[in-house]
Formats: structure tokens, sequence, C-alpha cells
């Protein structure tokens, strides 16, 4: 009797599949394509906001780090720096940061002081530093003006 039940359970196991398919319909993937599609499409404009917020952030960092050590560099030595390499020349950093926006360490914008520090001094030095960027920020400021 055991034999029968597990024969005719079988049997309506196998009528079952034939009936019911197996794996998504075209209707169910485009469904599951467009909800990925309209989450990517918010989630891109968000992502790319973060990563710009990080680079101004660099920037910034980048920028109170060179100013501070001209700083130093013209109170220890009496006088500014002629160039930016001299701070890295003279220890003060180890390498000169890359500027976020530009990739590259020597497109900082230097700007020389008025009249120099000492009459000793014999060329005008560095008195402020600028990104090389002419992006705008997130403010609506060229980034070249911090």
């Amino acid at each position: 009797m055991q034999s029968i039940s597990v024969v005719r359970l079988m049997r309506r196991h196998d009528n079952a599949s034939a009936t019911c398919p197996k794996g998504f319909s075209l209707l169910e993937m485009m469904m599951v394509v467009t909800l990925i599609l309209i989450v990517a499409s918010i989630a891109t404009p968000i992502y790319q906001t973060c990563v710009l917020r990080a680079h101004e952030a660099v920037l910034r960092d980048h920028l109170f780090t060179l100013r501070a050590l001209i700083d130093r560099f013209t109170l220890d030595n009496g006088r500014t720096p002629t160039r930016l390499e001299e701070l890295v020349e003279k220890g003060y950093l180890g390498r000169l940061p890359t500027d976020p926006f530009t990739g590259s360490n020597e497109t900082w914008h230097e700007v020389k002081e008025d009249a120099p520090l000492s009459p000793t001094q014999p060329s005008l030095g560095i008195q402020d530093v600028h990104s090389g960027s002419d992006a705008l920020s997130l403010e609506g400021t060229s980034y070249s003006s911090w």
C-alpha cells in the first residue's frame, strides 16, 4: 500500500512540473532590469557629487598644508621660498602634493609677494599658492581662487 501512494505522489509531482514552467518569464526579467536601471540612475549623480566633495576636501587640505609650510619656511629662514620645490629641498615636505583636479604637482599657481621681506633677498618669493584648475566648485567659485 505504501508503494502505491509513493508512486502516486511521484506522478502528481511530474504532472505539476509539466504545467508550471521553470525559470523566469521575460516580463519578470524586464522588471528586474528596469529596477536596477532606476536605482543606478539615482545613485550615479550622488556618487559623482561625493567624489567631487572628496576632491575638494583634499584640495583644501593640500592648500592649508602648503600655506602653513610657506609661513614656517618664512619664519625659519627670514625670507619666503622662491619656488615650491624649495620646500622639498629644505626638508619641509617629502614631496609636493598633487592637485586633485589637475592630477599633477607641477600645476600649482604661485602668488609672488609684492616686495621682498628683507633687503638681502635677491628675488621675490612665494606668498600664497592656489590650484591650477579653472573648474568651478560645488559652491560656484573657481578652484584657482581658493
